[in-house]
C-alpha cells in the first residue's frame, strides 16, 4: 500500500488564523452543544454525533453524544477530509477505506464502519471543523435528512460565534472596568489635595474664631473626604471575584489546562510532559488570549518531534514590572531538534514540513501560525537548538496590569 497523502485545504492558512481568532478553549464547550449532537444522532439514525474543531495538530472534539472522545491526532481523523470539501463528505464503510481502516476507531472494541461529516464553515467559507455522524452499522442518509444535518452545523457555528461575542463582551466590560479605575484614581490626587488644604484652613480659621467659615470649610471637606472614600471603594478589590476571571488565566489554572488538554498526547506516545510554574507568582492574573493556541501548537510541535520515552517541559513565570508584566514560557523538548535554516525560517515566518518520530505526517502551518500569533501580541520568541538533543522555545508576552 502506497503512503497516505492527507489532505490540506488550499486556504490552510487562513483557516488556522480564524480558528485561532476564535481563541477557543476547547475544553469548556461540551455542554453547549450536547443537545444538538443528540438532535443529529437522531436525525441521521446513528449511535454517534461529534463536533470537531482542527487544528495544525489536532482533531478536538468539543461536542459528543454516544462516544467520550476528547481528541485525536489529524492525521487519524476522517473530519480533515470533510473540512477540504465545500458541502460534504461520506464513508460508506471505514473498513473498507485504505485511508482509515488501520485507525483504532475500525477495529475493536469501536468498530465504526459509517461515517457523514459536514464542513463547520463561517461567513467567509472557511471550515473550521466538522459535524460528523458515525455508526458501527453501515447506513444510508436520505437527502432530506443531509439537509437537516447542514441546518444543525449552522446552528453550531452560530453557538460558536455568540460563544465568541460573549467573551469578546465581557472584555469590553473588563476595559470599561479598569477605565473607571483610571478615572477613580486620577481624581485622588486633586481631591486629596483640595482635603489638605481644608484642613488648613480649618487650622487657621480655628485660631482667628472665624465660626461661620470654620463650619462652611468643614462642610467642604466632610464632602470631599466621601468623593475620597468613594474613590477608594471604586479602586478596592472587595467587589471583585478573587483568582482568574472569565477571560483570564493564572499561573496555577494555566498548568491545570494545559495538562487536561495536552497530556492525552504525550501519554499517548509515552513521553513526559512536565509542566512547571513559579509558586511565588501562582496567584498572578492574565489574559487568555491566545495563549491556548500558541503553547498547545508548541506543545503538539513536541509531541510530535520528540521519540517515544522522551520529556517535554515546560516552565511558566510571570516577571513582574512597572510598566506591563512580562509572561515568560519555555518549551523544552528532547527531540530531533531543529536545523538552523529551519529556525530562520520559522522566524521569519516561512513554512516548512517534515515527518514526525513516531511517522506524524507534518502540515507545516503550526509554527507559523506561534509566529503570527506572538508578533500580533508584540511578544518575542527566541528558538534555540541541537540536532539529536532536542529544541527550546522561549516566549516572551507582555500583559497589561490588571
Amino acid at each position: 500500500m502506497s503512503e497516505i497523502n492527507y489532505p490540506v485545504p488550499y486556504n490552510e492558512s487562513e483557516r488556522l488564523l480564524r480558528l485561532s481568532d476564535l481563541d477557543i478553549d476547547y475544553g469548556s464547550l461540551s455542554e453547549s452543544f450536547k443537545d444538538l449532537t443528540h438532535l443529529a444522532a437522531k436525525v441521521a439514525g446513528t449511535e454517534i454525533s461529534l463536533v470537531n474543531l482542527i487544528d495544525a495538530y489536532t482533531q478536538w472534539t468539543i461536542g459528543r453524544h454516544g462516544l467520550d472522545l476528547q481528541q485525536m491526532t489529524r492525521e487519524e481523523s476522517v473530519c480533515q477530509y470533510t473540512i477540504t470539501q465545500n458541502d460534504q463528505f461520506e464513508v460508506p464503510d471505514l473498513s473498507a477505506d485504505d485511508r482509515f481502516n488501520k485507525n483504532f476507531y475500525v477495529g475493536a472494541p469501536l468498530s465504526l464502519r459509517y461515517y457523514f461529516g459536514v464542513p463547520l464553515k463561517d461567513n467567509d467559507g472557511l471550515n473550521i471543523g466538522a459535524l460528523c455522524v458515525l455508526d458501527t452499522g453501515l447506513k444510508t442518509l436520505s437527502p432530506e435528512k443531509i439537509e437537516l444535518l447542514k441546518i444543525i452545523a449552522a446552528e453550531i457555528m452560530n453557538r460558536i460565534k455568540t460563544y465568541q461575542t460573549m467573551e469578546l463582551l465581557q472584555n469590553n466590560l473588563k476595559d470599561l472596568k479598569e477605565s473607571t479605575k483610571k478615572v477613580a484614581h486620577d481624581i485622588r490626587g486633586p481631591i486629596a489635595g483640595i482635603i489638605g488644604l481644608s484642613e488648613i484652613i480649618t487650622e487657621q480659621g480655628k485660631s482667628a474664631n472665624l465660626d461661620q467659615v470654620i463650619e462652611f470649610i468643614k462642610l467642604i471637606h466632610s464632602g470631599s473626604k466621601s468623593i475620597l472614600d468613594l474613590a477608594d471603594e471604586i479602586l478596592s478589590d472587595n467587589d471583585e471575584v478573587k483568582g482568574p476571571g472569565v477571560n483570564e488565566f493564572d499561573l496555577s489554572s494555566f498548568r491545570t489546562k494545559l495538562q487536561e488538554l495536552y497530556e492525552p498526547q504525550a501519554t499517548c506516545k509515552k513521553i513526559n510532559l512536565n509542566i512547571n510554574i513559579n509558586p511565588d507568582k501562582k496567584n498572578i492574573v492574565f489574559s487568555k488570549n491566545k495563549l491556548l493556541q500558541i503553547n498547545g501548537n508548541l506543545i503538539s510541535n513536541a509531541v510530535k518531534f520528540t521519540p517515544s520515552g522522551g520529556t517535554i517541559t515546560v516552565d511558566l513565570d510571570v516577571v513582574v514590572k512597572p510598566e506591563a508584566n512580562i509572561l515568560r514560557i519555555v518549551v523544552a523538548d528532547s527531540g530531533v531538534g531543529i536545523m538552523e535554516d529551519e529556525i530562520v525560517q520559522i522566524l521569519t515566518g516561512g513554512i516548512s514540513t517534515k515527518q514526525g518520530t513516531g511517522g506524524e505526517k507534518g502540515y507545516g502551518f503550526g509554527l507559523s501560525l506561534v509566529k503570527h500569533l506572538i508578533d500580533k501580541l508584540n511578544g518575542e520568541m527566541l528558538i534555540t537548538s541541537e540536532k539529536g538533543q532536542g529544541t527550546v522555545f522561549r516566549i516572551e508576552l507582555p500583559q497589561r496590569h490588571s
